[in-house]
């Protein structure tokens, strides 16, 4: 049985840039968010962690603090990238406290769950628009 890695572009429809090498972030720890059939969690949304998200995603039993060495996990702190899942990206911003966004290092596969317009209000730098 073989599994099938999806492409990698952004939602931005350019090419895939790295997240994160330090720490060491994606599903396949690569450093990007990239994704294939089997990762359930949808590891595509690279954002730049904040203590109130942190503090959220304790809160919902997902302890991105505490490191895990068994899981190649470091543990993250305010400031570091990281590749989140994205619906748990979406349950942070319908609660105030979505982190902001890497637009040209999440996977164009966020768009299946978050609308490119939430995406680019949450952007780490602003959206420049397209000539005219």
């Amino acid at each position: 049985m073989s599994v099938h890695l999806v492409p990698g572009r952004n939602v931005l429809g350019g090419p895939l840039r790295a997240c994160s090498y330090d720490p060491v972030t994606g599903y396949f720890r690569d450093g990007c968010c990239r994704t294939r059939e089997d990762d359930t969690g949808l590891h595509v949304v690279c954002v730049r962690v904040t203590a109130d998200f942190l503090a959220f995603s304790m809160h919902q039993g997902n302890d991105l603090s505490t490191p895990r060495p068994e899981w190649r996990f470091p543990g993250l702190q305010p400031g570091d990238r990281w590749c989140l899942c994205a619906e748990r990206w979406l349950e942070a911003w319908r609660a105030g406290v979505a982190p902001p966004v890497a637009l040209d290092a999440t996977h164009e596969a966020a768009l299946q769950v978050i609308p490119l317009e939430v995406l680019q209000a949450h952007a780490l730098q602003p959206v420049r628009p397209d000539p005219a």
